[in-house]
């Protein structure tokens, strides 16, 4: 399969995921809007190239993950300000990342997004109040 179709195959499967999570937590707008700024040129052809291509630059790959999270609110990076200090996240973008990692989750194959989590938050840098709400959805009855 071509590379670029394989990339796009691959967001519409994982923003379908997604929107299963958005709409059982009334997220109707994000459930449409999700990582549509990856159909952008800037971040379509790197990860089309880097994910089903050749795998090799990882130079573009990086500077479309800067594009990526600082357009879109629901990654706790977009919430690292100057000095690398994290700010108090919204708690709709929270339920976004919840969401998000959930859809990924069913995805990939991960255990659940409690397991994601666990295994990534020490590379995570949230405010306090961030990871209060994540604990709240992610180990809450939400």
């Amino acid at each position: 399969m071509n590379k670029h179709l394989a990339n796009l195959k691959y967001m519409l499967i994982h923003k379908y995921n997604v929107a299963i999570e958005c709409v059982k937590m009334g997220l109707y707008w994000h459930a449409i809007t999700h990582d549509m700024s990856k159909v952008l040129p800037d971040e379509f052809f790197a990860y089309s190239e880097y994910f089903h291509g050749t795998g090799k630059n990882q130079n573009a790959l990086d500077q479309s993950w800067v594009y990526h999270k600082n357009r879109n609110r629901h990654h706790w990076d977009f919430w690292i300000k100057d000095g690398g200090m994290a700010v108090p996240m919204p708690e709709k973008y929270v339920q976004q990342l919840i969401a998000d990692w959930r859809g990924m989750g069913r995805q990939k194959g991960f255990d659940s997004a409690i397991d994601f989590y666990n295994k990534t938050k020490h590379r995570m840098v949230l405010h306090e109040e961030t990871t209060e709400l994540i604990h709240k959805y992610l180990f809450g009855a939400i």
